[in-house]
């Protein structure tokens, strides 16, 4: 079980996914939940923080504690996506942000597709210093990804176990599917509920998948690439349907991946560095032997004088070689 949990992965791969992770927390800031912002100007008796909040316990929010999170977050997150001190960075970036996700989720409405974002966030610090492209490997690194990975499997498990636990069995023959799609449903989503019973096998379908997410461990690599692929493309339909990214989710899940073989920086210095003048010679065919022409032996010095210097060394036949 600890070879299965710290099983070692290249260096480079560790070093692809924390500057993903915190490229993904500078953009969470001001794309995904901008809207967090807004909580400052909320009255306090309103909010009714998680438990780690009342345990800790965190002060209420207010405009200035929002706005020296936001611009803290997002200038530490930059910074750790280079690289540079893994540790110092990585837990600033840490606590930062579970402090903005409790103020975000203190307000009655709790987002689960945040869990495996935020186990990455802990335990990436503990992976060390990695370099891009880094072929070797490190033990700390590998056991950094696995815990996402496994807390990736688990927002899907324990989210079927919510649904049979709270819904029960009617959550399988309801109208789920069918009132999110009242509510935020697409163009295409509005055909498919047109399909008799579609949405109930739909429904079947999700808790299925859900339950089934942790055979994607006893996998071998290839099938379970195929797998994780199978995880992408739930959700692309889930966002051409009902617009629910779960953007956290899958920015998590790239600890299924092979990132170190996606190198974009190296990508662009080949790309800037293959000018028009340098493509153009690389590309021009050599000349063939039959093109160049030959210099005759007795019109070309040097071959003629390496010639008469090789006969000057080269002893007489018959001739003894002493005096």
């Amino acid at each position: 079980m600890i070879r299965w949990l710290t099983e070692a992965v290249p260096r480079g791969r560790v070093a692809a996914f924390r500057t993903l992770i915190y490229l993904f927390v500078a953009a969470d800031l001001v794309v995904f939940t901008p809207w967090v912002r807004t909580r400052a100007s909320v009255p306090g008796e309103l909010y009714h923080p998680l438990l780690v909040g009342r345990v800790l316990p965190l002060p209420t929010p207010t405009p200035t504690l929002v706005a020296v999170i936001f611009w803290a977050l997002l200038l530490l997150a930059l910074l750790a996506a280079t690289g540079r001190a893994p540790r110092l960075l990585g837990w600033a970036v840490c606590g930062l942000y579970l402090e903005w996700m409790i103020i975000a989720m203190s307000y009655g409405k709790v987002d689960h597709d945040r869990f495996g974002l935020l186990v990455a966030l802990a335990v990436l610090p503990t992976a060390g210093r990695a370099r891009h492209g880094d072929t070797t490997r490190t033990e700390a690194g590998g056991w950094a990804l696995r815990v996402t990975q496994i807390a990736v499997i688990c927002t899907y498990f324990l989210a079927a176990w919510a649904k049979l636990r709270f819904g029960g069995l009617d959550w399988l023959t309801g109208s789920v599917l069918a009132r999110a799609i009242i509510r935020r449903g697409t163009d295409l989503a509005d055909l498919i509920a047109q399909v008799p019973y579609l949405l109930i096998v739909a429904q079947f379908g999700i808790v299925a998948f859900e339950l089934l997410s942790p055979v994607v461990f006893l996998l071998p690599a290839r099938w379970r690439l195929a797998m994780v692929g199978f995880f992408y493309s739930f959700h692309v339909v889930t966002v051409a349907t009902i617009t629910i990214s779960f953007a956290p989710h899958l920015a998590a899940m790239t600890s299924f991946l092979p990132l170190e073989r996606v190198r974009p920086l190296v990508w662009a210095r080949r790309l800037i560095g293959r000018g028009p003048s340098e493509a153009a010679t690389t590309d021009a065919p050599e000349p063939r032997p039959a093109d160049v022409d030959p210099v005759p032996a007795d019109q070309d010095p040097v071959a003629d004088g390496a010639e008469r210097t090789l006969d000057d060394q080269a002893p007489v036949v018959g001739r003894p070689a002493g005096p």
